[in-house]
C-alpha cells in the first residue's frame, strides 16, 4: 500500500486531483471509491494498471500516475481512427529500451511507444514533435541498443548547423571545434547512454559518427575520376541515373543517384602496389584491420579525413581495402584472333610488318599451342628458337608459302593495329582488354608462358613475375590482372649500366617488371613447367590491398553517386572499391525541419543496406533563410503513406520536461491558430 500511495500519500493526492467528484477513501489494506459509475470504473482500471507496474520492480512516481490517468482517459480513440487503443499504461510504462549506467530509459507516454514501437518494424521513421517530447533522446536510446546487440555495425548522428549556415569556415578553432557547439545535445545524449570512456575510442574507430548535415552529403570524387562501367572507364561527372557501373562483385549495378558537390578539398589515396584515386576528405571506405581479421570482426567503414595520421601500427599499415570477390564481368565480345594465341604473339612474336610474322620458343608445347589456336596457320622452322608463320598445305599437297601482310594472320594483327608495333609498343586492345573474364585470363596467360614466370621465396607463397619493355603493355597487363581480383606491383629496370645477359646485344631499353598474385582459383600458366613450379610452392597466395598514404590533392568540382549494389561498393580507378552510402547503419537526423528539400533528398537517398534512419523535428521551429521550403515540412506530402515509412507525431501531452514545457506549446499553437498561422 506506501508504494501504491506513494510517500506520504503523494500519489493519493495526484489521483484525487485529477478526479475531484470522487470520493477516495482508505482504511488499511483496502480502498473505496464512491462517485459516477464511469469514473469508479477508470480509477479501479487506473489501481490495476499500478500494481502491474509494481510488481515489475519499478516505482511508480506522480509523473507516471499523472500520464497513466491521461492514456486511460484518451483509450476510447486513441487511434486516431475511432477505434480503441490496445496498449496500457503498464505496457508503455514497463518497455524498457536501454538500461545504461543505473537507469532505465523507457517511453512515458502512449505517442511515445507508438514512436518507440514503429522504430523496430520501420526502415525510415519520421517523428514531429515539440521540443521536449524525447525524439531524439529515445531515437537515441534505439541506436544504442541496436548497436550493442548487433543489428547495426554503427552509429551515425547528424544535424544541419543553420545557425552559421553551414559555412563553418569563418569560426576559430579547428573543424571538430567549429561543429561541437551545434552538435552537443546528440553527444550529451550519447554520455547519457554510454560510458564515456568508450565514447572516444567508439568514435576514432568509426563505430559512432557525429557530423552535421553539410558533411553527410560530401562523399564525394571529383568529376575527372575514372569509374569502371561495363563498356570501361568513365568519368564520374558524365555518370546519370541509370547507367550502370561494377560492383565488387564483379558484375553491373544501376546507378541510383547522382548529386554534384561543387568544389571541394580533395586527397590523394593510394594503396601500396601504387594503385591511388582521389576523393573528398568525407568520401567513405571499408576497411578492416589487423585485430579486426584477428577476431573475426565485420569491415568497418571510414571516411577518408578519419584515417589521415593513422595508417600505420606499429611498422605495418594498418588499414586493409576490400578486393573484388570476383572477376569483373564485361559483356563478351567478339574477337578476331584466339586470345591466348595473341598473349603468345604479344610476348615473343615479332610483329613489326617490316619482316615476315614469326614467333620464338623453346618449347615444344607452346609451338603447337599457337598452332592450334591460329587455324590454317602452321610454324615453320627458320633458325635455332625461331619460327615462321605459315599456310597450312593444301590438300593437294601444295607447299605452303610464307606468309605475307596479306595473309590471314597479317590481316588480323592488321585490325587490331598491332602489325607494325615493336617489342617496346605492343599494346592489349580494348577488345580484349575489356572482354569476358575467360578472354583477359587467356591473353594473360599468354603473356606471362612467354615472358613471365613463378618466382619462388623461402617460407612464403610463390609469386608471379612478368617483363616486358612497353609502358603500354606494362599498364594493359596491370589492368588484366586488377580485373581478374588480383594485385600487381611495378617497378623499372634501367637499360644504363645494366650488366650484359645471356642474350644477344646490349640493353637498349629499360624494362617494366611486374610482381604479381592473383586469387585462388585463377590459373595463371597453361605451360605445364611453370604451372607446375606455381603449383608446388604453394601457388600465388591471397591478393591484398592497404592503404598506403593520403596526400591533399588540391580542390575540385565533386560529385558523388549512389548505387544499388547490395554492400554500396562500385570500383573506381585502378580497381579500387569505394562507395557512399551507408550500409549496417543507424541513422539519426535531428532538427530536420531545418533541411532544405534538397538536403532531405540527398539524405534519404543515403540509406545502405541493413540500415534504419530516424528523422526527427519540429515544424514550428523552422530556422530556413526566408523563402526556404523546410525539407521536413516537404517529405510528409511525398512519402506520407508509402510502404515502410512511418510517421510518428507527438503532442503537448507528450513533454516530458517541466510540466510547464507542454503549457507553453499549447499557448503557442493557439496564439498561431487565433492569427492564421
Amino acid at each position: 500500500m506506501v508504494t501504491l500511495l506513494g510517500s506520504g500519500d503523494a500519489l493519493l493526492r495526484v489521483i484525487e486531483k485529477a478526479f475531484p467528484a470522487v470520493d477516495i477513501h482508505v482504511r488499511g489494506n483496502q480502498v473505496s471509491v464512491l462517485g459516477d459509475e464511469a469514473e469508479v470504473a477508470l480509477i479501479q482500471r487506473l489501481f490495476d494498471e499500478m500494481m502491474l507496474v509494481l510488481r515489475t520492480g519499478q516505482p511508480m512516481t506522480e509523473d507516471a500516475v499523472e500520464r497513466s490517468i491521461a492514456m486511460l482517459r484518451a483509450g476510447g480513440i486513441g487511434n486516431g481512427d475511432g477505434t480503441a487503443t490496445t496498449e496500457t499504461p503498464a505496457e508503455v510504462l514497463t518497455q524498457n529500451i536501454l538500461s545504461s549506467r543505473g537507469r532505465t530509459i523507457r517511453p512515458k507516454t502512449l505517442n511515445q511507444k507508438r514512436y518507440v514501437d514503429a522504430i523496430d518494424k520501420h526502415t525510415i521513421v519520421f517523428c514531429i514533435g515539440p521540443a521536449g517530447t524525447g525524439k531524439t533522446y529515445l531515437a537515441m536510446a534505439k541506436a544504442v541498443q541496436a548497436l550493442q546487440s548487433h543489428q547495426v555495425n554503427r552509429i551515425i548522428l547528424t544535424r544541419p548547423a543553420v545557425e552559421a549556415g553551414e559555412r563553418l569556415g569563418f569560426l576559430p578553432g579547428t573543424l571538430y571545434e567549429k561543429i561541437d557547439p551545434y552538435l552537443r545535445p546528440l553527444y550529451d545524449a550519447l554520455h547519457d547512454m554510454l560510458d564515456p570512456e568508450t565514447i572516444p575510442r567508439l568514435m576514432a574507430a568509426g563505430t559512432i559518427e557525429v557530423a552535421p548535415l553539410a558533411y553527410m552529403r560530401g562523399r564525394s570524387q571529383p568529376v575527372f575520376t575514372n569509374v569502371l562501367t561495363p563498356s570501361g572507364w568513365r568519368p564520374i561527372g558524365d555518370l546519370v541515373v541509370g547507367d550502370l557501373v561494377i560492383g565488387s562483385n564483379g558484375e553491373p549495378t544501376p546507378v541510383l543517384g547522382v548529386y554534384p558537390q561543387g568544389e571541394r578539398d580533395i586527397y590523394r589515396v593510394s594503396a601500396q602496389d601504387g594503385s591511388w584515386t582521389l576523393c573528398c576528405g568525407e568520401h567513405l571506405w571499408t576497411v578492416r584491420t589487423a585485430a579486426d581479421k584477428r577476431r573475426d570482426k565485420p569491415w568497418r567503414v571510414l571516411e577518408t579525413k578519419d584515417m589521415i595520421g593513422n595508417l600505420r601500427a606499429a611498422h605495418a599499415r594498418r588499414y586493409e581495402l576490400p578486393m573484388l570477390t570476383a572477376p569483373v564481368s564485361f559483356p563478351e565480345r567478339e574477337v578476331s584472333m584466339d586470345p591466348y594465341a595473341l598473349g603468345l604473339l604479344l610476348g615473343d612474336g615479332c610483329i613489326t610488318g617490316s619482316v615476315t610474322p614469326s614467333f620464338t620458343t623453346a618449347d615444344p608445347e607452346l609451338r603447337f599451342a599457337l598452332e592450334a589456336a591460329l587455324p590454317g596457320i602452321g610454324l615453320r622452322w627458320k633458325e635455332r628458337y625461331d619460327y615462321f608463320l605459315t599456310r597450312v598445305p593444301a590438300p593437294d599437297g601444295i607447299v605452303g608459302e610464307v606468309i605475307t601482310r596479306v595473309t590471314p594472320a597479317a590481316k588480323m594483327l592488321r585490325e587490331l593495329d598491332l602489325l607494325g608495333t615493336r617489342s617496346c609498343t605492343k599494346f592489349v586492345p580494348d577488345d580484349y582488354l575489356y572482354n569476358s573474364a575467360e578472354v583477359r585470363l587467356a591473353v594473360l596467360q599468354g603473356l606471362l608462358d612467354t615472358d613471365g614466370g613463378p618466382v619462388t621465396q623461402s617460407d612464403r607463397t610463390c609469386r608471379i613475375q612478368y617483363t616486358t619493355t612497353s609502358i603500354l603493355l606494362r599498364d594493359d597487363v596491370l589492368s588484366l590482372v586488377q580485373s581478374l581480383g588480383g594485385v600487381a606491383y611495378t617497378r623499372r629496370r634501367m637499360a644504363e649500366g645494366r650488366e650484359q645477359g645471356s642474350a644477344r646485344g646490349v640493353y637498349r631499353r629499360d624494362a617494366h617488371i611486374i610482381d604479381i598474385r592473383l586469387p585462388e582459383g585463377i590459373e595463371p600458366f597453361r605451360l605445364s613447367r611453370k604451372r607446375e613450379i606455381y603449383h608446388a610452392n604453394g601457388g600465388g597466395g591471397r591478393p591484398m590491398r592497404f592503404i598506403d598514404s593520403i596526400e591533399p590533392a588540391g580542390r575540385e568540382e565533386a560529385v558523388c553517386i549512389q548505387v544499388a549494389a547490395e554492400d554500396s561498393l562500385y570500383v573506381t580507378q585502378d580497381y579500387l572499391l569505394t562507395h557512399n552510402t551507408l550500409n549496417d547503419a543507424f541513422i539519426i537526423l535531428d532538427e530536420a525541419q531545418n533541411t532544405s528539400a534538397e538536403q532531405m533528398k540527398m539524405f534519404l537517398t543515403r540509406l545502405g543496406f541493413d540500415s534504419q534512419i530516424v528523422i526527427t523535428g519540429d515544424v514550428t521551429q523552422v530556422d530556413l533563410p526566408s523563402g526556404t521550403q523546410s525539407g521536413l515540412r516537404q517529405v510528409q506530402d511525398i512519402l506520407e503513406g508509402l510502404d515502410d515509412v512511418h510517421f510518428s507525431r507527438l503532442t503537448s501531452q507528450d513533454v516530458v520536461r517541466h510540466k510547464l514545457v507542454g503549457r507553453i506549446v499549447d499557448a503557442y499553437e493557439q496564439y498561431d491558430s487565433r492569427n492564421g498561422k
